[in-house]
């Protein structure tokens, strides 16, 4: 990179004789923007853990305005053989539709049925690894205030030399849903807990109305995992997505003794399911 504005620089042709003043200042912005453009190349590469949800969404809208760092890929998880994004259960298809719309360069990793813990260390070691051979040296995610989790992922990351950024940390989680949507983002719930929630709250798109009817023990925007949100429309997004809403499941995860419900809402992708 230096050395081709080197180059570039030593091909301007001597004519500051002619109008020093109106040609130095040429020379002086060609060379100011070429500085820019270096500094700008110079800035550490980041790839953002995107969830599809609007946690996410909000964290990246704000990570593209920090020219700090180069948000240059998108990584998501999805379960091989269900075709379907972790924890939220979007299918693929509406997922890789909202990735494109995005437009930044993104890539999928695909988990085995029932990974164990172990199995899913492995798998982001690898796929970090991988990215660090790149250039990447830090990972965004959508956290707000799960000391824990971001403690976990700080950790990973270290092992593969690696940084977090967490755009949204410690926001004030009431603040953040109402900012979600004065800004003009919109999601649709696609998950709930069951221990938490009513089945009727999977399928809603999230607006006042919903923040008013969400019980007092839930986070406003679910941070505890009482909900989780697919993001159809942001700021950054080329074009809105268009969805239709499915039928509405249960699933049971066991703990050991410990049982817990969830909810899920299918979506389904206006251009593949129609």
């Amino acid at each position: 990179m230096l050395l081709s504005h080197q180059k570039q620089l030593s091909e301007i042709p001597p004519i500051l004789g002619k109008y020093p003043l109106v040609d130095g200042l040429a020379v002086f912005s060609y060379i100011l923007l070429l500085l820019l453009d270096l500094l700008s190349n110079m800035n550490p590469k980041a790839f953002f853990n995107w969830s599809s949800g609007k946690d996410a969404a909000l964290a990246l809208h704000y990570l593209l305005q920090d020219a700090s760092y180069q948000v240059a890929y998108l990584l998501t998880t999805v379960s091989a053989e269900h075709q379907r994004v972790s924890m939220h259960g979007l299918r693929a298809a509406l997922l890789r539709e909202q990735l494109e719309t995005i437009g930044i360069p993104y890539g999928l990793v695909e988990l085995p049925e029932d990974t164990t813990h172990a199995t899913y260390e492995q798998v982001m070691k690898e796929e970090m690894g991988r990215l660090k051979a790149q250039g990447y040296t830090y990972a965004a995610f959508g956290d707000i205030f799960l000391e824990d989790l971001r403690r976990y992922r700080e950790d990973q990351l270290a092992s593969c030399g690696m940084q977090g950024v967490f755009p949204l940390w410690k926001r004030d989680t009431t603040e953040l849903i109402h900012e979600f949507l004065d800004l003009g983002f919109r999601s649709v719930v696609v998950c709930v807990n069951g221990a938490l929630l009513d089945p009727s709250f999977a399928g809603r798109v999230i607006d006042k109305d919903f923040i008013k009817d969400l019980p007092g023990n839930v986070d406003p925007c679910g941070e505890n995992g009482e909900f989780h949100t697919f993001c159809f429309d942001a700021p950054f997004f080329q074009a809105p997505i268009d969805y239709a809403v499915g039928e509405t499941v249960s699933k049971i995860y066991r703990n050991g003794e410990q049982e817990y419900t969830y909810w899920f809402c299918d979506l389904l992708s206006e251009k593949v399911d129609a």
